[in-house]
């Protein structure tokens, strides 16, 4: 879409909202917020640009009198290009789903209860950097194993308030997805020597309840007494809750919360997240490329990312990213290795948008 068709709808979206008349109606009211809030970082870049050629404007003229306006112009051209930067990131299409939050699943793979212990270390990074992002998290089901790891687990990740383009919840998480491998000595290896185990991810936005139907007949639900690590009782009532989506053989279960019914209610959750995801993916070849980067089998052969104990070294493989910091990013420090994810996916954005 063109900046003056963007300048237009903002406009007139500004007058809608002023209107105690869209007020009455909450989810027009919403709908409309949201997109006057993804428009309003694009206006604000273009206006502030607007001002910074301008004043290079006069600084150019006012240099052929006083050479000091020379220097004002030199730094007001570094400006100029910044903000051009970051306007045409801005006009790059948006992924639909940018706003949402996410639901993100770990599951332990190869390496026996050494897997378990990893893919514990992986839910802490990431809710170690959802804290620091000032994100909310919910945990929605999960599976311990007998040394404190996780067989799997289910969170729910909650943007706070509507986020500035490219800050959500969805765009710094969505990369994540696939076989994250891990090389150390395991706390059960009596001989020290390194082990290679690998856990993994998946991560799917949230969808809303008015954005997929789901009907009943489709659905078989299963009951099951909850278990604990080692497969020990935690429940004296059939309260856990299988559900299998039978036109997509999608399969989801939940055994934390009490009753039945909650169990039920948080399963349908991570239902309507995967299939609006495998909506997503069937109705965009973008998006479809991208849901095949996460791997459904936990095969080490196919990972993403690789933490390296004894040499403090973290390895993206999908964009050749490598930094000795590990302890830092299990610690939550996610942002480089997430930013260089994200700075290819944009480029290539750019790239598509302009060929």
């Amino acid at each position: 879409m063109k900046l003056d068709d963007l300048l237009g709808e903002y406009y007139e979206l500004e007058q809608q909202l002023a209107d105690p008349d869209v007020h009455a109606d909450p989810g027009r009211a919403r709908s409309l917020g949201k997109r006057y809030s993804q428009l309003t970082p694009v206006i604000a870049a273009y206006r502030e640009l607007q001002q910074v050629e301008s004043d290079l404007e006069a600084a150019h003229e006012l240099a052929v009198e006083d050479r000091s306006f020379g220097e004002e112009a030199e730094r007001l051209e570094g400006e100029r290009e910044r903000l051009t930067e970051r306007l045409r990131v801005l006009l790059v299409p948006r992924d639909p789903a940018d706003d949402k939050n996410v639901i993100l699943e770990v599951k332990a793979g190869e390496g026996g209860e050494e897997s378990a212990l990893f893919a514990g270390d992986l839910v802490r990074m990431y809710l170690r950097y959802a804290e620091h992002r000032g994100w909310k998290t919910e945990v929605i089901d999960s599976t311990a194993s007998d040394l404190g790891g996780y067989k799997d687990i289910t969170i729910a990740f909650k943007n706070k308030g509507t986020p500035e383009p490219g800050e959500g919840v969805w765009p710094r998480l969505k990369f994540e997805g696939g076989v994250h491998r891990v090389q150390r000595v395991p706390v059960t290896e009596s001989q020290g020597r390194i082990h290679t185990s690998a856990a993994g991810v998946l991560v799917v936005p949230e969808a809303e309840d008015i954005e997929v139907e789901i009907h009943e007949n489709d659905l078989r639900v299963d009951v099951y007494r909850s278990s604990g690590p080692g497969g020990q009782s935690v429940n004296t009532t059939d309260s856990a809750v299988r559900i299998t989506h039978l036109p997509s053989g999608i399969v989801v279960s939940c055994q934390n919360e009490k009753s039945q019914l909650q169990n039920k209610e948080q399963a349908m959750r991570i239902l309507r997240a995967r299939l609006y995801a495998e909506a997503q993916a069937s109705a965009d070849a973008e998006a479809a490329a991208e849901r095949k980067s996460q791997v459904r089998t936990v095969d080490r052969s196919e990972r993403v990312r690789t933490y390296n104990f004894p040499e403090n070294r973290i390895s993206d493989h999908r964009v050749g990213y490598k930094a000795y910091n590990l302890d830092q990013v299990l610690d939550g420090d996610l942002d480089g290795v997430l930013q260089a994810l994200i700075d290819a996916d944009t480029t290539e954005r750019l790239e598509q948008a302009q060929s």
